[in-house]
């Protein structure tokens, strides 16, 4: 695992290894005051424990609005900040770095009323919603949101942030041009809203503070996703955790016979247009996949997400050449609901236990043998 465990730099900071935990969504581990739990600090901690080398921490919410769920973390007041320096310095004193996720959900958000760049009806979640298109004045004010929470996070002792710019919530819907239908300069420069605010983070943060992405590949083309990758890198991004775009508006593309999924490719391709660090995601598992992936794509970085569920560990025993276990891809995922009914933490857990026994029988032959 000669790549995997190659040191990667992002700005100034110099990350240990290239495995990088992405931003899941967890769920009840909060309320809806967003405050920092318990529960919230052991999880990431157990990471950090296992080897990872950077934490992107759950999405949290800038606003009392716009949310993703009820239970999301928040970052809307300076009332978080304790809680979440709880967490940046647990993770620090394991010698991982973290980052932390910032979303609006636009028109996907949890509320009656939702907004969008232009009018968009979409359904998530089972319900049907028709975003309200943002005044030139609500964006200034979610753009303010989004600026105060990365001050809030810098304040709380994290490395930097990540923008959330994919999967159908409020960034990626400006990006795409199938939703975003404005004329006027945040329609013709779709990628002018959210540089605004990466620009407006730079002058109240200092320049050592990662500012990274999580960007749609396909918005709604690979080649849009390419012509963003550019101008964000023009713009200041740190880097590029390349992911799906805008759902149901997107057309992907992978060519026959490629060993990875199309958003693993399109990462390699956006890679070959920009010089900052690039991560890849989806379905990697093993330690083995991850370096090939490594290998193959030229990227810089890769995201385990449910492999790292189901074994916190999922790096240490990556190093060390032991049984890291991985995600079964259950119809419904058994770890949110209950996680020590996880059926691949049951698993791996039920291997260890016999490599163990193993281990203590040959102890113990071994023993027998030189007395």
């Amino acid at each position: 695992m000669s790549l995997l465990f190659e040191p990667l730099q992002i700005n100034h900071t110099v990350i240990k290894n290239r495995i990088c935990l992405p931003s899941m969504v967890i769920g009840s581990y909060s309320d809806e005051s967003g405050m920092v739990s318990e529960k919230n600090i052991e999880h990431y901690v157990s990471f950090a424990k296992g080897g990872t080398g950077l934490i992107i921490q759950e999405t949290a919410s800038p606003s009392t609005y716009g949310k993703v769920a009820d239970d999301q973390l928040g970052v809307w007041s300076d009332e978080h900040i304790p809680g979440l320096k709880k967490i940046a310095d647990a993770v620090h004193a394991e010698g991982t770095t973290i980052l932390a996720q910032i979303c609006h959900a636009g028109v996907t958000a949890i509320e009656e009323e939702t907004f969008c760049p232009s009018e968009y009806s979409c359904t998530k979640n089972d319900r049907f919603r028709t975003g309200t298109p943002l005044t030139l004045e609500h964006i200034k004010r979610i753009q303010d949101d989004f600026v105060n929470a990365a001050v809030r996070f810098w304040k709380a002792g994290y490395d930097g942030i990540e923008l959330h710019g994919a999967h159908r919530y409020l960034i990626c819907q400006f990006f795409n041009a199938r939703v975003n239908k404005r004329t006027d300069e945040y329609g013709k420069n779709r990628a002018l809203f959210v540089i605004e605010i990466i620009n407006r983070i730079r002058e109240l943060v200092p320049e050592t503070f990662i500012i990274g992405i999580r960007l749609g590949a396909f918005e709604p083309t690979l080649e849009d996703g390419i012509a963003h990758a550019k101008e964000l890198e023009k713009n200041g991004i740190d880097y590029l955790n390349i992911s799906y775009g805008c759902t149901g508006e997107f057309d992907s593309y992978v060519p026959e016979d490629y060993p990875f999924k199309d958003v693993i490719y399109a990462a390699a391709e956006i890679k070959k247009h920009v010089s900052v660090p690039v991560f890849a995601v989806n379905g990697i598992k093993t330690p083995e996949m991850a370096e090939e992936i490594l290998k193959v794509t030229g990227v810089d970085a890769v995201n385990i997400g449910r492999s790292m569920l189901v074994n916190p560990n999922w790096a240490n025993d990556a190093k060390a050449n032991q049984d890291t276990g991985k995600c079964l891809v259950c119809r419904q995922c058994m770890w949110h609901n209950t996680p020590p009914k996880c059926p691949g933490r049951k698993i791996l857990k039920r291997r260890l236990e016999r490599q163990k026994e193993n281990a203590n029988e040959n102890k113990v032959e071994s023993q027998q043998r030189i007395v």
